[in-house]
């Protein structure tokens, strides 16, 4: 197979899709693998590094045009989803649920897209999500600590305080990959820190993980009300596979919290789970809404490319080998939790989330393969 790793577009996005490590096994398995010029320099890796590695060097539209399979990080930009193939596989992350525009050309390349964020384990967790998740959860805090400096439109607040003077609050909602690192975090920085989720079991985890630093609270609305409200920062860590996060902060929730406070939306990928959210950029990442700052970067791990990127590969080269030793029909009928990150196939929506969010045709990912 032809696998074809383009250099990414989306603003201050410098993560690859593959490293040289992973170009390397997969000429060693046999195949064949284009990167676009300067893909790499985001972490590192220039193209003679690559060519070392067995790749070829070639321009974005080369990649696309040639490339049986393209392994990308971000959603493909309009400018590359017009040069998506019908016999085409893709694979990256794609956030379907609330991208309206990025859904119909998928549907309209007749292209085989498998995104990242949906594929499971045997144990029902997100692998190729959870190592940007643990990133993004990380980075959270450290944003939100930055965006809490006056300079920057905060309350003018150090995170952990300083002896004589407490430190400031921070919430996180949502007790998963993200936000277990996002609680890490600012345990470490010294904050005050509240957990909210709605799973027991998580709890009870966190509370054996933490100890008495961390306060652990049952998801309700008057639970997440309360705890805002008196939050410095909250950070905004809920999943629904596949489907848009649901809007667990609301604007008159925002317009009570305390002015200077901030708000840090992990889940903006998934359409934000804060009502007043809407997705920014590392060159523009912030906006204030009733007196709170808002950070509501979509690619928060572009930030580190370089961590980002290895740690990606480490989970994403055994999916791609195999879909290129077996090729994607065969690797996904074998593959149950592979199968499940199968969101569009010929021109069929085969994820039920995405379909559901956006009033589409659902096809079970089986009989759509055929």
């Amino acid at each position: 197979m032809l696998i074809g790793a383009p250099k990414e577009v989306k603003d201050a996005e410098a993560r690859v899709g593959l490293t040289p490590t992973a170009v390397h096994e997969l000429v060693a398995h046999g195949h064949e693998v284009v990167v676009g010029s300067n893909a790499g320099i985001g972490i590192g890796a220039n193209d003679a590094i690559y060519e070392a590695a067995g790749g070829r060097i070639a321009s974005a539209d080369d990649v696309w045009a040639t490339a049986d399979m393209v392994v990308k990080v971000k959603e493909p930009q309009a400018g590359e989803r017009v040069m998506l193939r019908s016999e085409q596989v893709l694979f990256t992350y794609l956030h379907l649920a609330p991208d309206v525009p990025q859904t119909n050309d998928l549907i309209a390349s007749g292209a085989t897209c498998i995104a990242y964020e949906t594929v499971s384990d045997p144990h029902g967790r997100l692998p190729l999500l959870a190592p940007m998740s643990q990133v993004a959860g990380r980075m959270s805090v450290q944003a939100g600590a930055n965006a809490l400096e006056a300079p920057h439109g905060g309350a003018g607040l150090l995170l952990g305080g300083v002896p004589g003077v407490p430190p400031a609050s921070t919430v996180v909602i949502g007790g998963g990959v993200v936000g277990e690192n996002a609680i890490e975090m600012a345990i470490g920085l010294g904050s005050r820190v509240t957990v909210v989720d709605r799973n027991v079991e998580a709890l009870e985890r966190l509370d054996r993980r933490f100890g008495p630093g961390l306060q652990t609270v049952y998801s309700t609305r008057r639970a997440i009300e309360e705890h805002v409200l008196e939050a410095d920062l909250v950070i905004g860590a809920v999943l629904v596979t596949g489907a848009r996060a649901p809007k667990l902060v609301t604007a008159d929730m925002v317009s009570r919290m305390k002015p200077g406070s901030v708000m840090v939306d992990v889940a903006i990928d998934q359409g934000g789970c804060f009502e007043t959210s809407h997705a920014t950029t590392h060159s523009d990442p912030t906006f204030v809404v009733d007196g709170v700052v808002h950070y509501c970067v979509a690619n928060m791990p572009g930030a580190v490319p370089r961590t980002s990127t290895y740690a990606l590969n480490n989970a994403t080269l055994p999916f791609v080998l195999a879909l290129a030793d077996k090729g994607a029909r065969e690797a996904m009928r074998d593959d149950p939790h592979l199968l499940a990150g199968l969101n569009v196939h010929a021109g069929m929506v085969t994820e039920a989330h995405v379909a559901a969010s956006q009033d589409l045709t659902y096809v079970d990912p089986i009989e759509a393969l055929g």
